[in-house]
């Protein structure tokens, strides 16, 4: 079994991103003992990747993460959180588990791309718009690269810029918004002088591609590789020979975590108060899990989190005021960068639209909601948990994406184990009640024989009930069954009253125990 650490601290906040840095420093200044949490190893999230040791940050990043590191605060890089509890997070590191006992908890998960399916998108050199920004600023070359850079919203600006000062011929910007809605955003920008002057020093940079309006990716062509784009513009096909694809359609919130702690969600995103507390006591949420707004918007709740996590009302009411005026311009945004309907056209049936586990949009479209697809064709059920598909389906089928188990992430079963030998003690010390869940484990060996066992199991919670079984069913394996186990191992869980099933639990094991 992993070995495990724990820690206590008065607010704890997942996510290193603007918004977490900024409920983090905030707090920590404000004299709480503040943990950090991240999976990535440097704070900084997708915009400030790399931290402060980056070169070209902006001196006011380099500054808010030299006030972070004298705060007082700890920073957990390389923690992924895979389960939550009350007053509780479990989180995996590379070697060891994490268990954070915390007062109050800030959840600033941040916000990932859309990816629509299309012809050719599984091809090798089509990515997504962020992803591919992410693998340059990892060590990707890009001198002379042929890129096209496709999708909605000012995200898709600010990665042509970025690409071309790393050397990449971005060919041309597909911006599906028409030009009336980009012109009326345009005039709406005034209100924020900043953002006008950001926006004029990206188009400036990347000012040699051509920028083209209503147009959006019917297809990626190539053989082993991306050959070429076609796109449509107002209607109109045209094939773009290109070396990388990078496309984007907006982004959508990281809401996984706070769901399954039992804070709702309305339209897709957490719902908050004024000092962004949650519906749930104790628990704040920051950035773009309450609305797609921008690094701004993200700092400014970030701190009203922080204030309001650390008892310090007056500072946090003193931020309102400009909060309130950032979110108008997320109104404004949402408006002008809505998805336009004929984009679904290029799913058709034969289109993947589970990477993970194989299944296609046709196959998916014959049922009639997210968790029915899930039961009958294991989408949404691989190493992602849908991260991808299910908002791909959400925009394709108008589903609600409402079916949020534990663990958040893939685990490791000692990772499991673990959580389940807390929730024992737990229990022993007076804590949950007991019920009883069916657990169906199952693998597949290198010759592709399906093995499977059900056990019966007493718990206090679906989670807990996972790690038991999953414990029990390990140590009963020879040490050629667990080498055997190269495929992962699926887990099934369901209340055996049936009053609360999980819709085909999934967890990938990345070790025997």
């Amino acid at each position: 079994m992993d070995k495990l650490a724990q820690l206590r601290c008065d607010v704890a906040v997942v996510g290193a991103g603007p918004a977490g840095i900024a409920a983090a420093l905030t707090a920590a200044e404000s004299g709480s003992k503040v943990a950090l949490l991240d999976d990535n190893a440097w704070a900084g999230g997708q915009i400030w990747r790399g931290g402060a040791t980056v070169e070209g940050q902006p001196d006011d990043v380099v500054r808010r993460f030299d006030r972070l590191s004298k705060s007082g605060g700890q920073f957990l890089g390389g923690a992924r959180v895979f389960h939550a509890q009350a007053g509780i997070l479990e989180a995996e590191t590379d070697r060891s588990l994490l268990q954070i006992q915390f007062g109050k908890l800030i959840v600033a998960t941040g916000a990932r791309e859309v990816f629509l399916p299309f012809p050719g998108w599984t091809l090798p050199n089509v990515v997504g718009a962020g992803g591919l920004q992410a693998l340059v600023k990892s060590g990707l070359p890009m001198e002379g690269k042929r890129v096209v850079v496709a999708g909605t919203g000012p995200l898709l600006l600010a990665v042509a810029a970025y690409l071309i000062g790393h050397g990449a011929y971005v060919v041309c910007i597909c911006e599906q918004a028409a030009l009336s809605d980009l012109l009326r955003f345009g005039v709406s920008m005034f209100a924020f002088p900043k953002k006008i002057g950001e926006a004029i020093r990206l188009r400036s940079k990347s000012r040699r591609a051509a920028y083209l309006t209503e147009s959006h990716v019917i297809a990626a062509v190539g053989q082993d590789r991306l050959e070429r784009v076609r796109i449509s513009q107002t209607g109109r096909l045209c094939d773009i020979p290109c070396d990388y694809l990078a496309c984007g359609y907006h982004l959508a919130p990281n809401t996984e975590l706070a769901q399954m702690l039992g804070c709702s969600v309305r339209k897709g995103f957490v719902q908050i108060d004024e000092y962004q507390q949650t519906t749930q006591t104790g628990i704040y949420c920051a950035g773009e899990p309450t609305g797609i707004g921008g690094v701004e918007l993200a700092l400014l709740e970030g701190q009203i989190a922080g204030y309001a996590a650390a008892g310090d009302a007056d500072s946090a009411t003193a931020l309102f005021a400009a909060r309130a005026r950032y979110r108008k311009f997320v109104s404004a945004m949402k408006a002008t960068f809505r998805l336009r309907p004929e984009i679904a056209a290029s799913a058709t049936d034969d289109i993947l639209l589970c990477r993970c586990e194989d299944v296609t949009v046709g196959c998916a479209r014959k049922h009639d909601s997210w968790k029915a697809a899930k039961l009958h064709t294991r989408c949404g059920m691989g190493p992602c948990q849908g991260r991808v598909c299910g908002t791909a389906a959400a925009f394709l089928f108008g589903w609600n994406i409402d079916s949020q188990r534990p663990p958040v992430f893939p685990a490791r079963c000692a990772s499991l184990a673990a959580v389940s030998s807390v929730a024992e003690q737990h229990q022993t010390n007076g804590g949950s009640r007991m019920n009883t869940y069916n657990i169906t484990l199952s693998y597949q060996d290198r010759s592709g024989s399906p093995e499977a066992r059900t056990v019966k199991v007493e718990a206090s919670s679906i989670a807990g009930a996972i790690g038991k079984a999953t414990r029990e069913f390990v140590k009963s394996l020879d040490r050629k069954q667990r080498f055997d186990m190269n495929k992962g191992l699926k887990i099934e869980a369901a209340r055996s009253t049936g009053e609360e099933k999980s819709g085909g639990e999934s967890a990938a094991a990345e070790a025997a125990g």
